[in-house]
């Protein structure tokens, strides 16, 4: 069993979602960052899609109540076991009852913390993520929840440490122009191809708000609610790009100019409020 000590501005529960249920009205959600989510499963031994922790802006502290084998990875953050630094990216061996406290991360958003055998809540439609626009899965962690982690996996980690490169200061997206960029005037992708904007603080696991130079239409009718993918850029009214992430609505009703490739959406999901990004044309082949 895993203890929660404290949960920073928000801690959920995540693996790597629930597929395949957009005909009913439920999004995949899932890990912001699948790439660290991977890491962190890969470093303790685990299925990649073993359920883990998702801290965002640091925070989380837990408590095992037998040894157990961890790692953290995503936002580079501060990490202490009773105390004393801890490594990145690295397999950490927790003695029982000792403190696992995550610091605030000096770049990035969310950081992930696994534990080998998984974090085993039950599942909802096949998934232990915690889908904030639904209101799937479990709840998001507080201080006291006690979480259940499964056997450890027959096979043991093979490596002990991962180099990973810290996130830049400006994050450069690449996206595939389209499926509505008709709705737009002629100038509008070079527009968003040749700015900069900036993440706003009006942004979550659902999307992220963008402020920078307008991306003008040319329709004003609305459009039918249409299907919507993680990396979307959905352009409402106000002409400011938002950006969807790992919860975001299976339906929406704005045009979408460009969709962020599925690689980039996980760096996406590293940026921070007040954060500068930029986006570039990729072919089509590359949107995953």
């Amino acid at each position: 069993m895993l203890e929660v000590l404290g949960t920073g501005p928000l801690s959920t529960v995540q693996d790597l979602g629930r597929p395949g249920h957009a005909g009913i009205g439920v999004g995949v959600s899932g890990a912001a960052d699948r790439g660290s989510l991977r890491l962190a499963n890969r470093l303790v031994g685990n299925a990649e899609g073993d359920a883990a922790i998702e801290a965002t802006l640091g925070g989380l502290a837990v408590r095992p109540s037998r040894d157990v084998v961890m790692s953290v990875t995503g936002a580079p953050c501060p990490i202490t076991v009773d105390g004393r630094g801890a490594a990145m990216n690295s397999v950490l061996r927790i003695p029982a009852g000792a403190e696992v406290r995550l610091g605030v991360p000096a770049r990035g958003l969310r950081s992930y913390l696994a534990v080998r055998g998984g974090i085993a809540v039950d599942p909802v439609l096949g998934s232990r993520s915690t889908d904030l626009l639904a209101g799937l899965g479990p709840d998001k962690l507080r201080t006291g929840m006690v979480l259940p982690t499964g056997p450890p996996p027959a096979e043991f980690p093979v490596v002990d440490l991962a180099p990973v490169a810290a996130p830049p200061d400006e994050l450069v997206l690449g996206v595939v122009p389209g499926p509505r960029q008709d709705w737009f005037t002629a100038d509008a992708l070079d527009v968003l191809l040749t700015s900069s904007y900036e993440v706003t603080a009006d942004s979550n696991r659902i999307g992220m708000r963008l402020d920078g130079p307008a991306l003008d239409r040319i329709r004003t009718e609305e459009l039918p609610s249409e299907g919507m993918v993680a990396g979307a850029l959905q352009v409402p009214p106000a002409s400011k790009p938002t950006l969807f992430l790992a919860d975001h609505p299976v339906t929406g009703g704005y045009p979408v100019i460009a969709v962020v490739t599925s690689a980039d959406v996980d760096r996406a999901a590293q940026a921070r409020p007040g954060q500068r990004i930029r986006f570039r044309r990729v072919p089509s082949r590359r949107l995953r």
